[in-house]
């Protein structure tokens, strides 16, 4: 799913669908991810054609496959700067799971974030995709460049990420403006001081180069890829570098790169709203709803609550740190539940809870959305990372407090339940210390062939729209559209989608401009 976290929690969570339950892929053992110097590769024929300049010796290197926890693992070396390819270098964690059947090439997965594991994703193969497609092809993912396995971004403890995630996200007057962008500043400085020299360089755009460097090493003339979430962003990169080397590419749940950081908060803000008042049409049919009878009066009643933990204390238990619920973490386990239909029972018996003074399963929904154990650690990196990858994405808002209170203002009326809690959440890049190398810019592909395009109408985290966004700018797109709920469509019970982009990926069929499911 695209996971997002709120100014502070929610910050810009982009994640995979299933990303919130996928099951761990390699061991530590397989896991090397400092840097190095640039050394020599060892060639391997293949088909996968010529290296742009200066990266022959990465493109053809070899991959040396060893048995994990799940499937077979390797490492993928790669520059740390594409412009000082000499330079020095770190190791990209990548995991395969080998076709069941006759092969008949690679398919590169990405399940979003930024920040999310695909080395992890690519272990959970068997459900993110049909059996035919297990069937024909090798299914690869691999940690992005600053992710969990791969050099990965860490910058504070854990105690001080709890601290940043469980706070206030929408601050309601001065004092908590002032907390809230000290907070951001904080987090920032700590990620100058500890990241080290690869804060600058995990940007969508670099990690698309890494997969190119990846597609050469697999031996692919062209590169097959399924991303969900963030991963289409990452895919869309992809495609606008190398359109050439585009092969049979599914971007479903869709972030543009053409958005702004405005953009990007609003949408996500509006495409929440959205899912809330699907859950609460649901939610208040129901006799035990702890919202009531009304849409209309539970959501004010919801609204009322999350004001509420700003000062009341809602305990919650099982956590070795964390024994109250805040407004932060309430949000986060209320995000998580929008995800998926299937989670909305468990959200409504979490803010039962809640609303009853016992906060324990709404904490452990935000714990279970930010990765984070009951024992205070977590499983991997995403809520650091994911703020690096977004400061360099893209320029933060200027104007301070005041574009924030503006944009607050603005999203009132089309999302006055999120707008306040994402209208802020691109504070932190303002303070970053990295300037943005990145733009909001549209993707063409110009050259590539057709790329299929999957969106779902009450998505949470990638609005419907942005999938019809994408699509109309790329040259060669495909529309395949959803109507339902939840983040993202392939693989979540859909026959018509699953049937439409299976028969993409095993048979090359072209589908129409637009497909309607």
């Amino acid at each position: 799913m695209t996971r997002r976290s709120t100014s502070r929690s929610l910050r810009v969570a982009l994640a995979a669908a299933g990303a919130l339950t996928l099951v761990a892929g390699c061991s530590s053992s397989s896991s090397h991810s400092g840097a190095t110097g640039a050394g020599s590769a060892t060639t391997s024929a293949s088909k996968a054609g010529p290296a742009p300049s200066g990266l022959q010796s990465f493109y053809s290197q070899k991959l040396e496959w060893e048995k994990c926890d799940e499937g077979e693992c390797a490492k993928l070396r790669v520059p740390i700067d594409y412009a000082k390819p000499s330079g020095a270098t770190i190791e990209i964690a990548v995991n395969r799971q080998k076709a069941t059947g006759t092969k008949k090439g690679s398919l590169v997965v990405n399940p979003g974030g930024p920040g999310a594991s695909g080395v992890d994703y690519a272990a959970a193969a068997d459900s993110i995709v049909s059996s035919g497609v297990r069937e024909s092809f090798d299914v690869v993912g691999f940690d992005p460049r600053g992710v969990q396995r791969s050099a990965a971004i860490t910058c504070v403890g854990d105690a001080e990420l709890d601290d940043l995630l469980g706070a206030d996200p929408s601050p309601d007057n001065a004092a908590e403006q002032k907390e809230l962008l000290a907070a951001d500043k904080s987090f920032a400085d700590a990620c100058k001081k500890n990241a080290g020299p690869l804060l600058g360089h995990v940007s969508t755009e670099e990690a698309a180069k890494d997969m190119d460097v990846l597609r050469g090493a697999l031996g692919e003339d062209k590169l097959d890829y399924l991303g969900k979430s963030y991963g289409t962003f990452l895919g869309a990169s992809y495609a606008e570098q190398f359109p050439k080397k585009v092969g049979r590419m599914v971007l479903d749940g869709v972030l543009p790169p053409d958005l702004t950081m405005a953009e990007l908060n609003a949408g996500q803000a509006k495409g929440f709203e959205t899912a809330l008042d699907a859950y609460l049409a649901s939610c208040t049919k129901e006799s035990d709803c702890p919202l009531g009878s009304e849409p209309a009066a539970g959501k004010k009643k919801l609204q009322e609550f999350l004001a509420g933990l700003d000062d009341k204390t809602v305990r919650a238990e099982g956590d070795s740190r964390i024994d109250r619920l805040t407004e932060g973490w309430a949000v986060n386990g209320i995000a998580a539940g929008l995800y998926d239909e299937a989670s909305w029972p468990g959200l409504t018996d979490a803010l039962r809870g809640a609303m009853n003074g016992d906060g324990t399963l709404l904490l452990a929904s935000g714990k279970q959305y930010a990765e984070r154990n009951d024992d205070g650690t977590y499983n991997g990196n995403i809520m650091q990372v994911i703020n690096a990858v977004t400061c360099l994405d893209r320029p933060a808002p200027t104007g301070g407090v005041a574009t924030y209170e503006k944009e607050t203002k603005a999203l009132a009326k089309d999302a006055p339940t999120w707008g306040s809690q994402l209208a802020w959440a691109g504070a932190i890049c303002a303070d970053w210390p990295v300037k943005a190398t990145g733009e909001a810019k549209s993707v063409k592909a110009a050259g590539s062939g057709p790329i299929v395009v999957v969106g779902t109408t009450r998505d949470p985290a990638t609005p419907y729209e942005w999938s019809e966004r994408l699509e109309k700018q790329l040259e060669n797109g495909r529309l395949v559209s959803y109507d339902g709920d939840g983040h993202t469509a392939y693989g979540r019970g859909s026959e018509c989608v699953d049937s439409a982009i299976d028969s993409y990926l095993l048979e090359g069929k072209n589908l129409p401009e637009k497909t309607t499911c």
